[in-house]
């Protein structure tokens, strides 16, 4: 059942203004999951992380959005997409606020893990805004094309960020910085964000709790294997996930109000477009730690030097969502999709050429390009698939899915990644891992990441087909807008 808040349909001119509110949040928490890398050594310097304990300042804050994003999806249906974006864009710069202030290497990690919970929660809670805030057709194609393409942009523009900033500031500012813009933020929304339909069922907590410890569990499982292999740790998390994974799948298939109703996946080409966005994200995440290990262990690279080398990706990364949102509209997602993933595909064999003697040149521009521009076609094209003929009750609910998909894809693809590279260096090195080991590691990362891109590719031409129509000349231009 639904009830409606105070209804204040947003004019066409309001829902952009719409759209760089919600978009401004978002940027924020994606720069957030990126920033950090450029940084992590002058925070391991100023607070004193051992070398094995460093990586939780990223491992928190993608454990807890992964975890987190479908509760999160529900409780904008449940309480109104407009309060929880509030509430939870508070939350986020509180946290953020935290994060920049630590003076110890908990204090940082408890307050990643709170700004995870926060992204977690506004994340969907601005895509549920936009999707009330835009009706179907060419304008909610552009509206989802810019937020789609935010994720590949915005992770490539978070290390250009974090280097400057960690160089001529300081890290704590890579999370000061949020801080105003949520501010903004929070000021403009009560104005400017619609009023929307929010459901009177009840939220399914049982659903929530068992589908959060599966996601939580299995990244933590991922991450225990990436460090330190095979062992009781590990085994126990992976055994602990696939429990909590069957016990979800029994309550939503018996509960009255589940958490992630299976009518959900018939809708479009939701499941498609989800496979896409993970697929994507492996691949984005995993090529940037490859990168940036390259960039500044191999070829001595500061911070902000790489930051800088990163400009072309970004800048192709944009005119990749650009391009791609205006060809869904035309040819659909499932071309732009492909092409997407082909090119991520690509670019990831060509960077797999990497040499002890390299250079950014000769080494890495010709496959950041491909691969900035196959990131913004491939993230908008999946992410219009993973929310096209969603019903306005769910729209909470698959914006929480797509989101959860880009976390887990990327927390995955990093910890893929570093799993490579640790085993293939220290095997080649008989444990103390060298240079040339290291370079052979990261090699063979790339590798990798291109076949689970081609996999991409694969999910793309098979999944993200047009679903049949019924003929009806009154329908015909909405179909003809309608995503493949």
């Amino acid at each position: 059942m639904m009830t409606e808040e105070r209804r204040r349909p947003a004019s066409t001119s309001r829902r952009w203004w719409v759209l760089s509110i919600v978009c401004s949040a978002m940027f924020m928490a994606v720069l957030d999951s990126t920033s950090v890398y450029t940084a992590l050594p002058a925070i391991a310097r100023d607070l004193g992380f051992a070398p094995e304990g460093i990586q939780w300042v990223i491992t928190a804050y993608g454990v807890s959005i992964g975890g987190l994003l479908l509760l999160g999806g529900r409780l904008a249906d449940h309480l109104g997409a407009r309060r929880t974006f509030l509430l939870s864009t508070a939350a986020f710069a509180a946290a953020s606020l935290a994060c920049g202030l630590a003076g110890s290497a908990e204090a940082l990690i408890a307050a990643r893990i709170a700004q995870g919970v926060g992204a977690a929660v506004m994340t969907p809670a601005g895509m549920s805004v936009l999707m009330q805030a835009f009706p179907d057709g060419p304008d909610r194609h552009r509206a989802l094309g810019i937020w789609g393409g935010l994720g590949g942009t915005g992770a490539t523009v978070g290390l250009l960020a974090g280097g400057a900033l960690t160089e001529w500031a300081g890290w704590s500012w890579i999370f000061l910085t949020n801080v105003p813009v949520c501010v903004v933020v929070l000021l403009l929304s009560p104005a400017l964000l619609p009023h929307g339909a929010r459901t009177t069922q009840p939220l399914d907590l049982p659903g929530a709790l068992t589908a959060t410890a599966a996601l939580v569990l299995a990244l933590l499982a991922v991450f225990r294997l990436a460090g330190h292999g095979i062992d009781a740790t590990s085994m126990g998390c992976a055994i602990g996930a696939a429990i909590a994974g069957a016990l979800f799948v029994l309550i939503e298939l018996r509960g009255t109000a589940p958490l992630v109703p299976p009518r959900i996946f018939s809708a479009g080409t939701v499941l498609g477009g989800n496979l896409v966005i993970v697929i994507a994200g492996i691949a984005v995440d995993g090529l940037l730690l490859v990168v940036t290990l390259y960039a500044q262990q191999v070829l001595g690279f500061t911070a902000l030097q790489f930051g800088l080398s990163m400009v072309i990706m970004t800048v192709t990364s944009v005119l990749g969502v650009a391009l791609g949102q205006h060809l869904v509209s035309r040819t659909g997602v499932r071309l732009v999709a492909s092409l997407g993933m082909i090119m991520l595909t690509i670019s990831c064999l060509m960077l797999s050429r990497l040499t002890v003697g390299g250079s950014l040149v000769e080494d890495l521009l010709a496959g950041l390009i491909v691969f900035g521009a196959g990131t913004g076609a491939a993230f908008v094209a999946g992410q219009i698939a993973a929310l096209n003929g969603v019903d306005a009750r769910d729209s909470g609910l698959a914006a929480g899915l797509a989101e959860t998909s880009f976390a887990v894809g990327t927390t995955l693809g990093a910890a893929l990644a570093a799993a490579i590279v640790t085993g293939v260096a220290t095997r080649a090195a008989d444990g103390v891992p060298t240079i040339s080991a290291l370079t052979d590691g990261l090699a063979v990362a790339l590798a990798v990441l291109a076949a689970v891109a081609a996999l991409g590719v694969l999910c793309a031409v098979t999944l993200l087909r047009t679903p049949p129509a019924a003929p009806a000349p009154a329908d015909r231009t909405d179909r003809s807008v309608r995503a493949s």
